[in-house]
């Protein structure tokens, strides 16, 4: 892999540019690999990586049905925090920030990561204590928190009208060190690093069965052929259900869309992430201009990717009550994702009942910040068969009623 610097480019740029290499190869699948992981998004290919680098695993495909990065890890609005409420969530949750601050450097890709904070406003009381105890439990977690007044809340965002209408800011649950990140350069920059360790990364090759022998996997069917394995991981976010259907097994997950817009660019005026959760919708603005909004999950099943008005009416209607300036901005684009939601609003990183069959899915709405440690700990999953980061995260807790309820922090996902 040729390592992207400074140098390169000047030199690049002398030679028309014609030395550049594909970033991540495009081979045709072999009949047997050590490890098969279903799903070339964020969460597929930080696996696969971590296996990589972490465990010097290398004979892998990493499979996806469209392409690489074209499912949730392209259709999110790129937050990256870490303050949840619930211990194990939140040393998940802060593993990956902690990663995200490097991930640039240890991918030799810029993957954009911004720390430019995110603050979850507080508009009822109710909500408020909600996050002093967060804000509690943070501090012994060892997450950096804290709880803000509304006159910090309009310094740090001048745009802001704390004396809303119908929701006042009461003040808002602060996390400086979290912030946002390119959500397809971290695809790309993962692509790329396990293109380099030899891993294929195999596009356009859709899953049809998983085959077993003995209570473990074998094989698995693929549009483009059938393909042996040792270990199957299963990364395929709202489709899920689908492939776990596949190996014989059921998920107590449903998937549901989640739709986010872009509006036209314009100048610089807000350089944080506000979440406002009591209206369901959140906001922040991109290296290009434009104000990337989101809501609520849909409150109904559906398999869609694209946006619908009524959500866009809902989600704006609540915003401009604590932005007015955005009544005057048009919509540039509009689309929606697949999220996997459990009934306590919190993942999967489990072995399942088909031995040699891991499962990594049920994010909801909080996937994208959770890429790189959902990595790490599934690599180690699957390589040494235990991780203390997916212990309390396995499917046994819904038969077991060890429920890790993440409704509040979760913020939109409820």
């Amino acid at each position: 892999m040729k390592r992207y610097s400074a140098f390169a480019i000047a030199r690049e740029a002398f030679r028309q540019h014609s030395g550049w290499a594909r970033a991540w190869a495009s081979p045709e699948p072999r009949n047997h690999y050590d490890i098969v992981i279903v799903g070339a998004g964020g969460h597929g290919l930080a696996t696969a990586y971590y296996l990589g680098k972490r465990f010097g695993l290398t004979n892998i495909a990493v499979i996806e049905k469209g392409w690489l990065g074209g499912g949730n890890t392209g259709r999110n609005t790129t937050i990256i925090r870490s303050n949840y409420l619930q211990d194990p969530s939140a040393a998940l949750y802060e593993k990956s920030r902690a990663l995200y601050e490097t991930l640039s450097q240890d991918l030799n890709y810029n993957i954009m990561f911004s720390p430019r904070g995110v603050m979850m406003l507080a508009q009822t009381e109710a909500e408020k204590r909600g996050y002093l105890r967060t804000e509690r439990a943070n501090a012994l977690q060892g997450v950096d928190t804290r709880f803000i007044q509304p006159s910090e809340v309009q310094r740090l965002v001048p745009i802001i009208n704390i004396h809303g209408p119908r929701y006042p800011v009461l003040g808002a649950l602060w996390q400086e060190r979290a912030g946002t990140a390119r959500h397809d350069a971290v695809a790309w920059g993962l692509a790329r690093a396990c293109s380099a360790m030899g891993m294929h990364v195999i596009e356009q090759c859709a899953v049809t069965g998983v085959e077993s022998a003995n209570g473990a996997v074998s094989a698995v069917n693929t549009t483009r052929g059938r393909i042996t394995c040792g270990k199957l991981g299963i990364v395929v976010a709202g489709h899920s259900g689908a492939l776990a259907d596949m190996a014989g097994f059921r998920l107590p997950i449903e998937s549901v869309a989640l739709q986010a817009l872009v509006s036209e660019p314009i100048k610089p005026c807000m350089d944080v992430v506000v979440m406002a959760n009591t209206v369901h919708g959140y906001l922040s603005q991109s290296d290009k201009g434009e104000m990337v909004i989101g809501g609520g999950a849909d409150g109904f099943n559906n398999y869609t990717q694209r946006g619908s008005w009524h959500h866009v009416e809902e989600t704006v209607r609540a915003l401009v009550e604590t932005f007015p300036m955005l009544s005057r901005l048009k919509m540039l684009r509009q689309w929606g994702g697949i999220v996997d939601m459990t009934g306590d609003r919190s993942p999967i990183l489990s072995k399942t009942p088909l031995e040699n069959c891991f499962i990594n899915c049920g994010w909801g709405t909080g996937g994208f910040k959770a890429t790189p440690g959902s990595g790490w700990a599934m690599a180690e999953l699957m390589a040494k068969g235990h991780s203390p980061l997916t212990d309390a995260f396995s499917l046994n807790r819904f038969r077991e009623g060890r429920f890790i309820d993440e409704s509040v922090a979760a913020g939109v996902a409820h």
